[in-house]
């Protein structure tokens, strides 16, 4: 039934402008506006449709991975751009915020500004 649709991923924030520059800006993404929904243009051809919400509570699991060829250069960019990794008591991490396990993706996470968790991983 829906074999063909192009299908996409959305996901809400409390405040459009914050998520925006932070998409765009601190991360790098291509970010367009319209009507007061941001699109995020990912490589691949499949955006994301971020919308707003007044009574957003964030995601309390991953919404998005990035994945990177270097975790280590891309968490110190982040870093340098102001981002700062989660830790969880799971999850045994670096200095850095880098999870390293034998049995899965190197990986480390971040929020965005209204809180929704999302990640970079390496490998997996």
């Amino acid at each position: 039934m829906f074999r063909d649709t192009k299908a996409f991923s959305g996901f809400a924030v409390n405040d459009i402008g914050k998520a925006r520059a932070f998409y765009g800006d601190t991360l790098g993404l291509s970010v367009s506006e319209e009507n007061g929904l941001l699109r995020l243009h990912i490589a691949g051809g499949t955006d994301i449709l971020v919308y707003p919400k007044q009574d957003h509570t964030p995601a309390d699991f991953t919404i998005l991975n990035f994945p990177v060829d270097d975790i280590d250069k891309a968490v110190d960019e982040l870093a340098a751009r102001g981002v700062s990794f989660e830790t969880y008591d799971d999850f045994k991490a670096d200095e850095k915020g880098i999870v390293r396990s034998d049995r899965g993706p190197y990986i480390a996470w971040f929020k965005d500004p209204a809180g929704n968790v999302l990640s970079v991983l390496q490998g997996g």
